[in-house]
């Protein structure tokens, strides 16, 4: 019982250190980020940077920390680009309950392939995954590389951990909220 109690207490900490205590501002080293994370995208996965180039709009975390015990959580910080330019800033905030200990890190990419679904997008205010709107999780084809031809989902999303892309995640549920500058 112990053990357990501190597991959760590192959990517990895990979160409270990620989670910012104020989020008005976006800039500098996390804007860095943002490209940091496009440019990996675009490097490992052969037919990402055309993609991205065809899409209306991105959203783009860098850095979205889950964890839980039990009861489970997650919270990330990120961009829209528009033209490849930021337009506006982003937190998306998840919770969940179930068999469920750890945490990790991830970075989402969500591409809006339409200008309708970007618009949509942009003016509902706490955008739901598959609410407000459904994210088509894309996953990578043999030699790593992403067939746009078969892609005709207005709204899609990759989810990336630091070694790649990473399968059977869902963005369901996740709220994303614009961050007051």
């Amino acid at each position: 019982m112990k053990s357990l109690r501190a597991l959760g207490l590192v959990l517990f900490s895990i979160v409270a250190i990620a989670w910012p205590q104020k989020s008005n501002a976006f800039l500098g080293s996390n804007m860095d980020a943002v490209h940091a994370t496009l440019d990996r995208f675009f490097f490992q996965y052969g037919g990402a940077r055309e993609l991205a180039n065809s899409a209306a709009g991105i959203l783009v975390f860098p850095s979205v920390v889950k964890a839980g015990f039990g009861f489970g959580g997650e919270y990330g910080e990120g961009a829209l680009l528009i033209q490849g330019r930021p337009v506006a800033y982003y937190n998306t905030v998840a919770a969940s309950f179930g068999f469920q200990l750890g945490a990790q890190v991830r970075s989402v990419i969500i591409m809006f392939m339409t200008p309708g679904a970007l618009d949509q997008f942009q003016r509902t205010a706490g955008w739901k995954v598959g609410i407000d709107g459904s994210v088509a999780i894309i996953t990578i084809g043999v030699g790593g590389s992403i067939d746009t031809n078969k892609i005709t989902s207005p709204v899609i999303g990759f989810i990336l951990d630091p070694e790649g892309l990473m399968y059977n995640l869902t963005l369901e549920g996740s709220k994303i909220t614009r961050i007051s500058q």
